[in-house]
């Protein structure tokens, strides 16, 4: 399980840093990438160059989400951690009829006298 979660994480990071690198090619006034290439007539021009970079662009933002997601569900030691604190929980929960410690210097309520509150 821990395999799967490391090998998702690098794959987001690696996702992540390209999906870095085409949103920084692109440039939202129509330069970038798409302005090296001003002839309309080429195989691979303007618009063609432009559309690659969106759809690349969304790819990328769905495989960093879909991954993300998918990583919250393989988490190593989710498990174990969620069982130590219900046991931690119930080994804190005082059993049935078992009196309360009281802090030192307090006297429970059935021990008041009246010489005592008189001091």
């Amino acid at each position: 399980m821990q395999a799967a979660y490391i090998t998702i994480s690098i794959i987001i990071m690696i996702a992540s840093i390209l999906l870095t690198l085409v949103v920084l090619v692109q440039n939202s006034q129509g330069g970038g990438l798409a302005a090296n290439f001003a002839s309309g007539n080429s195989t691979f021009g303007v618009r063609q160059t432009a559309d690659f970079l969106e759809k690349t662009t969304w790819v990328l933002v769905a495989i960093v989400l879909v991954l993300s997601v998918v990583a919250t569900f393989v988490i190593p030691g989710k498990h174990a951690a969620s069982d130590n604190i219900k046991s931690q929980i119930e080994q804190t929960l005082p059993t049935q009829g078992a009196q309360p410690e009281l802090p030192s210097g307090v006297i429970p309520a059935e021990e008041v006298t009246p010489e005592a509150t008189q001091e």
